[in-house]
């Protein structure tokens, strides 16, 4: 099974009712797969409840990863490392790289180059795909 971490570019493309990145949410349930959204990409794409019915909808699908605590340090120790400022992306690429250490893990985003060099910082094996 591949596991799904979705940045905030991947909700608002589903948002949007991108076909493709619907159908990767969809084999992701059918196959009883992993998918995480860590709580600040939320954030980022929620903005009225009241009109984001299909955002709503694939968020029943995801397990929200909070950021708090040790991750919340461990994204800013993150960005420190590679001299970003986005904590948000970092506490994505630390979701995902948590994940590749028992799981194949896809990582759909809006923004590969950041992504991928957080996630090479961490040294996490991940594929990125860009929504």
């Amino acid at each position: 099974m591949t596991a799904l971490v979705l940045d905030a570019g991947a909700l608002i493309a589903l948002d949007r009712n991108d076909r493709e990145v619907w159908a990767m949410l969809r084999v992701a349930a059918d196959d009883s797969s992993i998918v995480q959204v860590p709580a600040g990409a939320i954030g980022q794409a929620w903005r009225d409840g009241a009109r984001q019915a299909l955002l709503a909808r694939a968020l029943r699908h995801c397990d929200e990863v909070a950021l708090e605590g040790t991750v919340a340090r461990a994204a800013g120790l993150l960005c420190g490392k590679t001299s970003t400022a986005d904590v948000i992306d970092a506490s994505i690429a630390i979701a995902a790289a948590v994940l590749s250490r028992t799981e194949r893990v896809v990582i759909l985003t809006s923004d590969r180059n950041d992504i991928a060099s957080l996630a090479a910082e961490l040294r996490a094996s991940v594929q990125i795909e860009v929504v």
